[in-house]
């Protein structure tokens, strides 16, 4: 998987974020009250680099990453013409998806650490770090900042988990990988629309975008809980469903190529 140029290239694009984030506010301090969650408090601390760029990542980056390599898992193998030679190795259908997905599940929490890690360290040797400010308005010390920032590290990816058993599931249907990519995509994107609908509110318990930024919610004094719990029991509920789809599905299907 991180063979691919492809996704290398993607790995950069996602490191190159918080880069140019820390550089840009630190170059022009961002005034008080606009931009993503965070923004404010990148100057008082290095470490929000890291936050701030979750929340700007998640929305488009984070799940086009997961799209991209979801296209390779079962459709990447059946467009290449190598998935009826896995089968002939003998190797069971249900190890494939389970080696397919782990796979996916490395991918995510590399791709979310890339984002956390360097921009944790980017702005810190910019920024410095010391005591954080929360949104509560009280301090923390830097240990317990760094233990949040882990903390919203593994939530974000535990939803690109869940992304990419969509995108494991829709890679059963067709052998062309792009076409999952953009699948996957419009997904997302419908799903993000329909959370901003007010007249749509009752979907936003099923949607799974809903709560991926309550990870901002570690930063109240105490942390609040209740939405990141909700939101990793659907994460949970779509990975259940979706890898029994999946399973479902290439347990039957024919494989021509």
């Amino acid at each position: 998987m991180f063979g691919r140029r492809r996704n290398q290239a993607g790995l950069v694009v996602l490191a190159l974020v918080p880069i140019l984030l820390a550089v840009a506010v630190k170059l022009s301090p961002p005034s008080r009250g606009g931009g993503p969650t965070f923004l404010d408090q990148i100057t008082e601390n290095g470490l929000f680099v890291g936050f701030t760029s979750l929340t700007v990542e998640l929305t488009l980056f984070l799940p086009l990453a997961m799209a991209m390599v979801s296209g390779d898992t079962i459709a990447g193998e059946a467009h290449v013409g190598t998935l009826r030679y896995l089968l002939t190795v003998p190797v069971s259908r249900p190890r494939i998806l389970a080696v397919k997905y782990f796979a996916l599940v490395v991918g995510a929490f590399i791709a979310v650490g890339t984002v956390v890690v360097l921009g944790a360290v980017v702005g810190s040797i910019i920024f410095g770090t010391g005591q954080m400010t929360t949104l509560s308005g009280t301090q923390i010390g830097l240990g317990a900042g760094i233990g949040r920032l882990a903390v919203a590290l593994v939530y974000v990816a535990l939803g690109m988990c869940a992304l990419a058993a969509i995108g494991l599931f829709l890679s059963t249907l067709t052998e062309q990988p792009i076409a999952v990519t953009v699948a996957l995509m419009v997904i997302v994107a419908a799903m993000w629309i329909v959370d901003a609908v007010p007249q749509l509110s009752f979907l936003r318990p099923w949607l799974l975008v809903d709560k991926w930024p309550a990870f901002a919610d570690l930063m109240h004094d105490p942390p609040r809980w209740d939405q990141m719990i909700q939101g990793a029991w659907v994460d949970g509920a779509y990975i259940v469903v979706f890898l029994l789809a999946a399973w479902a599905r290439f347990a039957g299907k024919d494989i021509t190529s």
